[in-house]
Parts: C-alpha cells; structure tokens; sequence
C-alpha cells in the first residue's frame, strides 16, 4: 500500500470569496460604509439557527453549481496574493487580504446519492483594519477547548488572530466580533505561530507549554497560552452580555507576554520557537567554554531554556536561547481604542470593543494617540547557520520539535536538527516550496509482531514538499529515508499547515479525548477540493520491514474483502489472486491463504483456482527460494478441493449402480428383520415425535467446502487424516461422504474408489460411516431393507480396502476391524440403527471369515466361533437394549411427574452395574406415575396371559375400548415384554426395590408431595424377600428419614401441640399436613421393619443372578445387594421409635395438645434417634405413676379425637347402621385398636380407654358404634354408673331444656318420683355434644343399663325408675 491523497471537504463560492477580495476600486467606499454598520452591530449568527436549510437556500442554489463554472474567468493564481489560515480542526478558513477577510464554516450537506458530505461556506466577510493603511499581514486560526466534563474533544469555538502592518494584533471570533486589539511592537507582523499542548509519548520528554509567538522585524513577543485562553473567554463572555443587555463592555485584563529584541542578524523573515529545553551536561560545558573562554566556570544543574530558530539573512539560519526568568513578562496597556472607548462610556449604549458611534472629532483624536509600547529584552543571537548569499523565506517545525524544514531564495529545502543545530539534510530544485510535516502513529495489529511490543507506539515523521512550479507534491521519510509518495496537484495550490491543536488543554483535560485534527491541508483554489495525505506507517520502515508491512496491509485488506457480503465471486477471485500473489513474505501469504480457505462466502471455484495459481507461480520459482511449508499446504489444500468436488459430482450425478453381488451374505437378514420388526415399528414411532431443530443444523444442508478443508489434514506422505472435532462436524461429514450411497442415490462403489485413492484410511471412514448410520436413524428406520443392503455393501466395500482387515489377522484373536464396528454400535444410543448395524456386520463378518478359512484350505472352527460369539452376544444385547429403550421412549401420561426420557445403551447398561437395568425401568415407573398395586398386577397377570397363548380373543374383546386403555395396554405388554427378556434383573423383587428407593429419592428432592414417600413404603410391602425388605428399609430410614423424624419431634416437644404450618417448614423442611402424612410413613416404615426383622430367621436369604449375556456388568452394586450387605437392626429400638412415630402421628392427626418426649422416663429419651442396629439401654419395668397418667390422659384426647372425626353431620344417626370408614386419615377404623395397642406398650390400663370410648361414642350420639365396644369392657360396673349419668343428661334434655316442652313431657315430670325429679333437675345436658338422641336409643341405652348392672348396685332403683320414664315418654309420642 502507498500514500494516497483523501478529499475530505470541499469549498463553496469560490467565485464569491475572489470576488469580495479582488472587488474594483469604485465600489470600496460604498463596501467599507456597509461593512462598518456590520461591525458595529452585534453578529448572532454564531448561536443562532444560520445552519438551517431555509437561510441558506440561495447559498446552495449557488453551490449547485460545479466548482468549474463557478471559477471560470478568473485571471492568475489569486489565491497566491492572499493570507490564508486554516484551523486544525478544518472546520473554519480564513482568506484575507489588505483590509477585508472572509470567513468560511463547515456545513454538512447531502450529495446526490444521500451521502453526508463536509463543506466550507461563507459564513462572514467584512474589513478587518481600523487604521488608516494598514494591511492585514498575517492571521492564524487558533480553536478553544470546551471546558465542559461531557466534552469529547471537539473545540467550543474558534478565535481568528490576525496580525497588522501596523503593528497591531487583532483577536476575533468566527463571526468577526472583535474580543482584543493590542499594539505590542510598531512594526509590521511578519509571522503569528501557536504551539499547544500535545502528551508526551516518551517519560523523559519536557512537558511543553502553550503559547503564541509574534514575529516583527526586529523583536519576538510570546504570549503565555493559559493566560491568552482565560482572556479570550472572558472577553467573550463580557461581549456576549453586553450584547444581551444593551450595555458597554468592562475592560478586559491585560495580557502578560515576553519581549525580545532579537540582535546580530541582518533580516529576518520567519521564525520558530521550539520550547523549553534543558542542555546535557557535555552541551553545557561546551556552551561554557566556548563563551566564557578556558577559565570559564559550569553552574552545577543546567538552566532551562526557551529556544527560538528564525530564518532570513546574515546569518542565513539564526538560533536564540532565553533563559527561563531573565525576563519578567510585560503587563502592557489594552489596545488604546478600549481606553478611549471607557471614556466616553456615557455616550454610547452599542455593544462592541471598538469606536462605537464616536463622532469624527474623537477618531481623530483616537487616531493621533498612540498607544505606549514597552521596550524589548535585547536577546543576543548564540550561533547561526552562515550563508551570505542564501536568504530564507520559511521555516516549518515538525511536531516532535526537534527538526525543521526550511526554504530558501535559492530553490532548496534545508532539514535542519535544532538539538545539534546543523543541516543534515538538503533538497534542491524547489523554488517556492510550501512545507508541511505529517506524523502517523504505528497501527496496533503491527505492533504484534514487533519484538519490542510491550513499549509504546512508535510515530513515523514525514515531510510533505509542495513545489508549485512543478505542480508536485512530494512526501519524504525522515531523516534520511527515500520518498516514498509523490502526487501531480495544480501549480496554485495552498499547502496549510497548522502545527498545533486545540489550546486550553492540559495533561487531565485531554484524557479520554478523540482530538481529530487534519495535519496537513492542500487547498487547490480551481477545483474548490480540500484534500489530507494519508501516509501508511510501514513506508517509514526499512525495505525488508516495509515490504512486510505492506503484506500485513495486502492481508488485512483480503480478510476486509472476504468479510464484505456483496462482492460478486468473480471480482473476489481476481482481488484474492491479485492480493495473494503481491503478498512476499511466505508466513504471511500462508496466513492469508487460510484464511481465504476458511471464508464461507468464497465458492469453492474460486478456492480452486485462487489455490492453483497461487501453487503455479511456487511451482515455476526457484527451489530453494520457495517456502516449503506454503507448497505442501497449496498442494494438500488442492488435493482436498479437488477430492471435494469429485464427491460432489458423484453425488449430484443421477447414476446409481446395480446392486451388489455380495448379497449372498444377507440371506438371513430378512427373518431377522421380521423378528425385530413389530419392535422396530414401535421405536420409530416414538422417536419420530416431533422436535424443534434449527435449519443451518439440518443434516441435509450441503457441507461447505471450508468445513470439509477444516476437518480433513494431509499427513507427510501424502495420506489424508480426518481430525475429529465435535460430533457434530464429524456427522456432517460423514452425511457429506456417505448419505447418499445409504440412500440408494449415488454410486456406492465408485465414492468408496474415490476415497481410497484420496488415502484416507478405511477405519476413519468406517467411523464416518457409522456415525451418519446412527445419527440418521429416523430415515434408516422409514426403509430398513434398502438402507441395510447399502450399509451392506459399504461394509463389504470398506472391509476390502487395503489395510482393513489385516492380512496377518490370526482367526484365534479378534479382528480389530469388526471390534471397531461392536464398539461404535455397544456405546450408541441409537438402539435400532446400532441393532440393524450389527445384523449387518454379523453377517459380513461371517461371510470374510468363511472366505479367509476357504483361502487357507482349513477349517478353524475356534476361529469362527470366537469372532461370531462375541458378534451373537452384541446383538442379543442389543435386542435387549432396542426393547429396553423402546419401553423408557413411552411418554408419560398428561399431569405425571415427566421429565426427559433415559437413554440407554449397552456402554451404559454395563457401566450401571447389576441394578443398572432395574434402575432405569424404576425410572420410567416413577415418570408414568405408576401405582404400586398396577405395577403388581401387570407383571403376573401378563405373563399368565402369555402362558395362554390366546392373545386374539383378548384383542377381540378390547376393540371397542377407548384409545387411551389400547395404549396402556401396549405399555404392560411392553413392560411384560422387557421383563421377559431380563427375567433376573429386572425379577419383581428387584424392580420393587428400586422403585422404591426411585421415589423416596424423588421424596427428599420434594418433601412436600407426600405422595412420593407413600408409594416408596407401598413398593417396600410387594418385595417379598424379608431380607431385602429388611436391608432397604434399614437404608431409607438412616439415610432419607430419620433426620427429619427428630426434628418433628424436637419441634412438637418444644411447641407442645401440633405446629404451625411456618414452624413446620422451619424446621422439618415441609409444610403440616406434608408432616402429618410422613409421620404416618414413618410409622408404617418402622412396622416393616419390624416384620421383616421378625421373618428374616424363617427364610433363607435369595440368591441375586444376572443374564448370561449381561454378566460383564461393572459399576456399583443394585439396591437389591446393599441391602442383603445390611446388618441387622435391635426389634426392641426399632418398636421404641414406632411408638414415639404413633404418638406424633396422632398428636399432629388429632391436634392434640402433648409434649411427646415427656411421656418417656430418661432411658428412654436417650434412645430415641440412635442407630438402629446398634443395642441401647430400654425402660423396663413399672413406669412411674405421674408419666402413665399423662399417657393416658393424651390416648384419652386422641379416642375423643377421633369419636369427633367420625361424626360426620351430614349422615342421619339412625340405628340403621354407620358407613365404613376410610382406610387412612384421622376418621380411619383402626386408631382405637392403636390406642388399646398404645396403651398395652405404655402401661395404660386398657379397660379405662375402652370405657371412655364408650362414653364418647355415646356422647356423640354414636350408640350403634357404642354398643359394639361396650361389649368388649371388662368392668361394666364402672360402665354402668358412667352411662347411667350420661342418660339422665339425655332425659334431663329432652324434658327440661328442650325448645318445645310439650304438655304431656309436663305431665310425665309431674308423675314422676321426687328423687328421680331432682336428680334429673340437677343433671347439666350442656356436657353432651350431641343431646337431641331419638326416643328408641335412649330407650336401648337404659335396657342396656339394667342388663349391666347387678341388683345390689346402688343406683339399680333409679336405672328403673328411668326405664319407666323413658317407656312413658315412648308411649306418649
């Protein structure tokens, strides 16, 4: 890559701008009349709306017009004769000449085609000079810094200094208001210069300060930056209040600025001033010796210094050094027309600086006084660049300071070092040179390879010559480099060169910023084009570094190009040629190779060609110049191209070949195909489900040529090795290789030749193959007996490649080649495509033994049978694996606990160990939600129904049940179907215990679906061997239940009643009724283990076997045999933990007020929560009397509780009968006989709970219930005595309390005898929860009475008076 030179703006109305400025004589008056009103009045146009499209129309109208219309007619190079200034930031211009000026601003506008481009139009004209004569000799553009925080760097707004013959220096803003005027020296200004703050890219380097310099003929004045910035603001801000107001302008401060008289040179016409500069010790001595002569004496740190460099003659090249502090800066008067203008303040109510309204006497008056100028600090001149006939004309600074270029009268350039202060460097045939530097920073990818990438980045310096004469533009290398760009531009162009940025910035301002600012400007006033150079760093470097810079641009121009999406492939194709073969270095043209291999937009012609040129060239060069690397990756990237699009062809080529003659070999494959088939029909069915896939994954999406490049590498000998990456890149290119052969649509034999020649080594295209055999298993399973004949001969194909089989393979051992295939088809998942895959290879193996024997002439039958058992083993596995995995496929029923179906595979099922295949069927159990009870009756009632051998009639029958039974039945003949052909792992006995350990695992991932521990403790009770009845209930209880136990039991003692819902998820982890139905668990766990405890000595422990050809299982042991390795449990804790687990299930069912732990003594506490198996200290004997009152008092309250449930109001409490109870819950039949059980382990005299049970059944109305206990008490004294008061309540209810007190109930109380009377008065049928009994019960009850109650009893008198009071009551209704 070269220089270039980039339009980046364009000037509008140029005609205007020469015109305004070269305007004849005759219409000056009037011009300057007009433009005094302009100055006088304030110019808004810097914030108002001036940018809008409606002000501007008639500006574009003309700029419509091409540039060339525009400047025909114009006489001479008029722009030669004008002072011009740009600012850095290329968005303000100023053309002056003698006493007017004219300001051009950047707009932006639309071309034609809607692109944003950046123009300079006028934005004022007007005459700058107020005395009478002068000229405007000079001006800068010098852009201020915003000084807000949000600020990014753009400028706030832009000052225009302009400098006098008279001596004056004039400040303005763009919209021509004038903010200053200052007369500093009385002669004309030759030269303004600014230098502003740049960041130091190196830590040694001085910090420079800004600053702007004024040349006269005679004297320098520098104007401190900071102090210039603060006033300029301030001077804008006071003229813009003023303006608001209406009112008069304070005065400004003055400025602060050093003068010097610059002394011993004859004429100077330019200047520089290049900074503070501290001397080395050596240049300080030298300086020394030199001026002080041999006795001269050397201060110990050198002082700093300001050094200024001025051009003119005698000498031709003159240095100066200031001091630092050897001049104290001059606080001068402001410009004398600000002073005259504080005067007559009164008279004036305009805004401005300058005589404002003054009548003709006080101009005049202004006019003759002259402002006092302060004298200058004679500076002596310390050394020179002699040369009495050469004069110079300019000096241009470059910006790291320590060079300048300089022009002379002579037609030369001079480069000269300001450090050493010598020319070093000399150009010559360039009469009025125009000079500009251009420094360009190294680019960041470069840096990479750079071995010194750590420093910071290294800035190439550039001098950019224009020589009008020649209308050439020329950029040179420094110091002593070549050039390395030169441009053919117009003979009138301005080449403008500002040298500095935006002033007011510091080293904090500037952090963060993006200072954007064109170094270098060439204006060519006939075409109107604002035009940069643009210089790449790496022409700055050596030829060899060069030429590698360039290759790294020349790659990183080809990866633009192969990113952009709208090239066309033939321009592609040239451009990468063209760019790859410009490219030298080989490292670099190997990188950028790739990376063309490697872009999915380039189509694989281009590929080839681009690859083949490229190879050509390498070809004809000289050998030992050619990289080797880059020939072999040319040669093997072609021979993968070309091996590409052979396939290709072969598979878009509509010829398919006959089929094979090795079909002898699959003679039996079609009854293997109809055993399985039925299977086969359902598998695919559900696995045909529909799936979410994304297209570009889509196996029948064409393999990119850059993704077959990537996975395939050429060895040194020329063999082709596949790299095998994910699994999906290897299944796409074995669906690229070998899919259509499979599908009968391309020429099997010859895509197999194809690839043999390649060289890729048979076993990598045998796993290619199989890959897409497994992967495609859906469209193998939809043709099955074409698929397998092609996967048939693929086989046969591959299996006679050279290198396949070995030709040395003794038939003792097992080949290599059909271990690979069993291997692939004993991990894959796919279990119908891997059964198919291995009928197949069975029987190829078969036939290439047979062969192999007939060869040798010998029949090794141990051969034969040892490579075909392992093969008939393989498939019998995987029959089992294809019924096993069709059975998990089956998708839970709607509302069951879900999930994503097991996959399973041979790899899998062994690495599971014994109980792997009992595991993932308990599994599926657990996902169907399958109730324990079904699951019991499918298995034996299935394989009953199988041993009928009727099947037809039972399907007869079932034809017009609903769809939904059809297929529960076709899962139990599925589950059946699976046990059968895992008779002993998946025995029932197994299957329950895993399902049971399933669910209680689910249980503790959820404790609050309760329901998982209920069918865990359901599946325990169907396992039928004590002994791991025994084991996993031990299990489950130390591992899952225990820990939760206590802390239901801890938190019930602490609260002493049943716990709230918040307490319980606290500290037990569920919610109350969640903890409720696991203390039921709990219990029911600890009967079982107890039961089975009690059977395991009766039964001799089961003997655990697995299918023969299963037997290579290896993994952790079946639930089944950790639990036989249990030990046993101490039935005397187990019983101890089952009555506390009672005790709390009752007190949380029933809600009874209880501190359970307090119902044991200290011996029993402490054995609570210990390990069952191990023996602990138990109570025994008589308990103390208080904590059996306490017991019987809480069994009391749970009878009471459950007299309570049962009741059930809406059911009539007829004699009828009662309705059966439910099994579980707090109304199930059996908690009394678990009181009187309760009572028996705790002491409790058992005769004491069934009476009260009888009282509170009675007292509930309950008397048919009632009369069932009642014959089960033993003490029917205490009874009858209890019954006796509970039927005067009744009595004493129906006649006395009741609502509707009849006349004959009145009558009958009247007949009565006295002492019955009272005793029934001082009955209270208030303690009765259900007092409205009918007539006919209580009548029973008091039969009942008489019958129980012995003759001698004391209160035998009153039962008959009552039974005589109840008859009469009878009767009268």
């Amino acid at each position: 890559m070269s220089c270039s030179l980039l339009e980046f703006c364009r000037l509008q109305e140029l005609k205007t701008v020469r015109d305004y400025l070269f305007k004849s004589q005759q219409s000056e008056p009037a011009e300057e009349k007009s433009q005094t009103e302009n100055e006088l009045s304030w110019d808004t146009s810097d914030w108002e709306s001036s940018w809008e499209s409606g002000e501007n129309k008639e500006e574009e109208a003309s700029s419509s017009k091409t540039v060339e219309e525009e400047t025909t007619g114009q006489s001479g190079p008029w722009l030669q004769d004008c002072v011009v200034s740009l600012s850095p930031c290329s968005d303000l211009l100023v053309v002056a000449r003698e006493q007017k000026a004219v300001f051009l601003s950047a707009k932006w506008r639309s071309d034609g085609s809607g692109r944003e481009e950046m123009t300079l139009a006028v934005s004022w004209t007007g005459t700058l000079s107020t005395d009478e004569g002068e000229c405007v000799s000079s001006s800068i553009c010098i852009p201020l810094a915003s000084q807000k925080r949000s600020s990014t760097g753009r400028p706030d707004w832009t000052c225009v200094v302009v400098g006098f013959t008279s001596g004056y220096v004039r400040f303005y803003t763009e919209s021509g208001v004038l903010l200053l005027a200052q007369l500093l020296h009385e002669d004309p200004v030759l030269r303004l210069k600014c230098r502003t703050y740049e960041v130091p890219r190196h830590p040694g380097v001085t910090e420079q300060h800004e600053e702007l310099s004024i040349l006269y003929p005679a004297a320098l004045v520098t104007i401190d930056g900071f102090s210039l910035f603060q006033s300029l603001r301030a001077c804008r801000n006071q003229v813009a209040r003023a303006a608001a107001a209406g009112s008069d302008v304070i005065q400004p401060p003055p400025l602060a600025y050093k003068k010097w008289g610059l002394q011993e040179m004859d004429t100077i016409v330019d200047h520089s001033s290049v900074g503070v500069m501290t001397l080395c010790v050596f240049d300080q001595m030298k300086n020394a010796s030199i001026l002080g002569g041999f006795t001269a004496s050397v201060k110990g740190n050198p002082p700093a210094m300001s050094q200024y460099v001025t051009v003119g003659g005698g000498p031709y090249t003159g240095f100066f050094y200031a001091v630092e502090g050897s001049s104290q800066p001059l606080l001068s008067h402001v410009a004398l027309a600000v002073a005259s203008k504080l005067t007559s303040a009164l008279f004036s109510a305009a805004s401005g600086w300058l005589g404002w309204h003054k009548n003709k006497n006080e101009e005049e008056t202004v006019q003759k006084q002259k402002p006092k100028v302060e004298p200058s600090t004679p500076l002596a001149i310390r050394f020179g660049l002699p040369d009495s006939r050469r004069h110079g004309e300019s000096i241009c600074l470059s910006p790291c300071n320590t060079l300048a270029g300089v022009t002379d009268d002579f037609g030369r350039v001079t480069l000269l070092d300001l450090a050493r202060g010598i020319s070093i460097r000399m150009w010559k045939g360039y009469r009025d040179a125009q000079l500009a530097w251009l420094q360009v920073p190294e680019e960041r990818g470069e840096r990479e390879f750079s071995p010194s990438a750590s420093l910071p980045r290294r800035h190439a310096l550039f001098l950019v010559i224009y020589a009008p004469r020649r209308g050439i533009l020329e950029v040179w290398a420094m110091q002593q480099g070549p050039r390395v760009g030169a441009f053919t531009v117009g003979k009138h162009c301005r080449l403008l060169y500002a040298g500095y940025r935006l002033m007011g910035v510091n080293s904090v301002t500037s952090q963060g910023w993006q200072l954007h600012t064109q170094q270098v400007c060439l204006l060519d006033p006939i075409t109107g084009a604002m035009r940069t150079v643009n210089i790449p760093f790496h022409l700055a470097l050596s030829d060899k570094k060069s030429e590698r810079a360039k290759d790294m641009h020349l790659s990183k121009r080809l990866t633009a190009l192969l990113r952009s999406r709208e090239v066309e492939p033939d321009i592609l194709e040239t451009e990468a040629k063209n760019m790859l073969l410009d490219i030298k270095h080989p490292a670099i043209k190997k990188q950028a190779l790739e990376s063309l291999l490697s872009n999915k937009n380039a189509p694989v012609s281009c590929l080839i060609n681009v690859t083949s040129a490229l190879y050509d060239t390498l070809k004809q060069q000289d050998q030992e110049e050619v990289d080797t690397a880059l020939l072999q990756l040319c040669s093997s990237q072609l021979k993968l191209l070309q091996l590409y699009t052979n396939i290709q062809q072969l598979h878009s080529a509509a010829d398919t070949e006959a089929c094979s003659k090795d079909q002898d070999s699959l003679d039996g494959i079609e009854e293997e195909l109809s055993r399985v088939g039925p299977t086969l029909q359902r598998y695919a069915q559900l696995t045909s489900r529909p799936s979410v896939s994304f297209a570009q994954d889509s196996p029948d999406s064409l393999l990119p040529a850059q993704a077959f490049l990537s996975q395939i590498e050429c060895t040194e000998d020329g063999e082709l090795r596949v790299i095998r990456g994910s699994d999906t890149e290897w299944n796409q290119l074995g669906n690229f290789l070998f899919w259509g052969c499979l599908c009968g649509k391309s020429p099997l034999h010859k895509v197999c030749d194809t690839l043999q020649q390649a060289g890729i080594s048979p076993q990598q295209l045998l796993s290619l193959l199989l890959s897409v055999w497994l992967q495609r298993e859906k469209e193998v399973l939809q043709k099955p007996g074409e698929t397998v004949r092609n996967l048939h001969t693929l086989l046969i194909a591959l299996s006679s490649m050279k290198g396949a089989v070995e030709e040395s393979w003794d038939p003792q051992s097992i080949s290599p080649w059909w271990q690979q295939v069993r291997c692939t088809c004993i991990q894959s998942h796919n279990a119908a495509a891997a059964l198919l895959a291995a009928f197949v290879a069975h029987r190829a193996a078969k036939a290439s033994i047979t062969s192999l024997a007939d060869s040798k002439l010998q029949s090794e039958w141990e051969a034969v049978s040892l490579e075909l058992e392992q093969w008939v083993v393989c498939v019998h596995q995987l029959e089992d694996v294809l019924v096993l995995q069709t059975l998990l496929l089956v998708p839970p029923p709607q509302g069951a606990a879900g999930g994503a179906a097991a996959q399973c595979s041979i790899k899998l099922l062994l690495e599971g160990g014994t109980g792997g295949i009992a595991d993932s069927v308990s599994k599926w159990v657990f996902r169907h939600s399958l109730a324990p009870e079904r699951l019991k009756e499918i298995l034996p009632k299935r394989e009953d129904k199988e041993a009928d051998d009727k099947p037809e009639q039972k399907e007869e029958e079932e034809v017009k049940e609903e769809k939904s039974q059809e297929e529960t039945d076709r899962t139990a003949e599925l589950l059946v179907a699976v046990c059968q052909r895992f008779p002993h792992s998946l025995s029932p006995d197994l299957l329950f215990a895993h399902c049971c350990w399933e669910y209680v695992v689910q249980w503790n991932k959820d404790p609050e679906e309760g329901g998982y521990l209920r069918w865990a403790v359901e599946h325990l009770k169907l396992v039928s061997s004590p002994h791991i009845q025994l084991g996993i209930s031990a299990m489950m209880w130390s591992t899952f239940i225990v820990k939760r136990f206590s802390s239901a039991a801890y938190l019930i003692e602490k609260v002493g009643k049943a716990p709230k819902d918040r307490l319980c998820r606290r500290d037990v982890g569920m919610g109350d009724k969640a903890v409720t139905s696991f203390l039921g668990c709990c219990v029911q766990l600890l009967q079982i283990l107890m039961e089975a405890d009690s059977a395991v000595e009766e039964v001799s422990a089961p003997e655990l076997s697995v299918e023969e050809a299963w037997c290579g299982a290896e993994g952790p042991a079946s639930i089944a045999e950790l639990a036989l390795e249990q030990r046993g449990v101490h039935y005397p804790l187990v019983q101890h933990h089952c009555l506390l687990a009672s005790l709390l299930h009752a007190a949380m069912t029933f809600g009874v007020k209880v501190k359970p732990l307090s119902l044991f003594d200290s011996k029993g506490k402490n054995a609570f929560f210990r390990d069952l198996t191990t023996i602990q200290l138990m109570p025994s004997g008589d308990m103390d009397p208080g904590l059996v009152s306490l017991r019987q008092e809480f069994l009391l309250r749970v009878l009471t509780g459950w007299v309570q449930a049962i009741d059930d109001p809406s059911s009539s409490a007829s004699a009828s009968g009662s309705p059966p109870l439910p099994s579980n819950g707090p109304k199930a039949d059996w908690w009394p006989s678990l009181c009187q059980e309760l009572g028996s382990l705790l002491q409790v005299n058992p005769d004491i709970l069934k009476r009260h049970l009888v009282c509170e059944l009675y007292n509930q109305g309950l008397d048919p219930r009632a009369e069932e206990v009642m014959m089960e008490v033993e003490d029917k004294d205490v009874l009858g005595s209890q019954l006796l008061v509970l039927t005067g309540q009744r009595l004493s209810y129906s006649l006395l309390h009741s609502q509707s007190q009849t006349q004959p109930a009145m009558e009958l109380l009247a007949r009565l005898p006295p002492t019955l009377c009272t005793w029934l008065k001082a009955m209270d049928p208030s303690e009765l929860r259900c007092p409205l009994v009918p007539l006919p019960q209580t009548s029973r009850l008091v039969g009942r009475l008489i019958e129980i109650l012995p003759e001698n009893h004391a209160q035998y008198s009153l039962a008959l008076h009552l039974l005589e009071a109840v008859e009469a009551l009878t009767s009268d209704d």
